[in-house]
């Protein structure tokens, strides 16, 4: 089994929650190929500004992937408008846990950024990755 952690905004995590479906671009086809039925994902929203508002990133739930990845190009999911992406390249997905924890507060602990002061390169670009059992078993016990 692996873990991933997801990264998404909050508008493509409601119909994470609502649809039970996990969707990247084609760009990440060898990423989402490596996922198989049982890993378990951890989704990542990203820090987003509303209005004046700035919503912080937060871990929103774990989910167990139950299909393996297949195409499906339905415009589902919203994307920004200069990529007009469907993320056609998707899993199904049950949900695990369901919360919310700050992730800022988690850096200093998790292994998998090890560079902590400039932690967002672990994630820039990448729609999912590979995340260690330990830094796992962390984020589950905190949600």
């Amino acid at each position: 089994m692996a873990y991933w952690l997801c990264i998404t905004n909050r508008d493509n995590w409601e119909v994470i929650k609502e649809k039970n479906v996990w969707g990247v671009a084609k760009r990440h086809r060898n990423t989402i190929a490596k996922v198989k039925p049982g890993d378990k994902l951890v989704f990542y929203v990203k820090q987003e500004r509303k209005n004046k508002e700035i919503l912080e990133p937060k871990i929103v739930g774990i989910y167990e992937v139950v299909s393996e990845p297949y195409t499906d190009s339905s415009k589902i999911f919203k994307s920004p408008p200069h990529l007009n992406e469907t993320y056609p390249l998707r899993i199904k997905v049950k949900p695990v846990k369901l919360g919310e924890v700050d992730f800022k507060p988690l850096i200093p602990k998790l292994n998998f950024i090890t560079n902590k002061k400039r932690w967002s390169g672990h994630l820039m670009g990448k729609a999912m990755r590979e995340i260690q059992e330990g830094d796992y078993r962390l984020i589950e016990s905190l949600l």
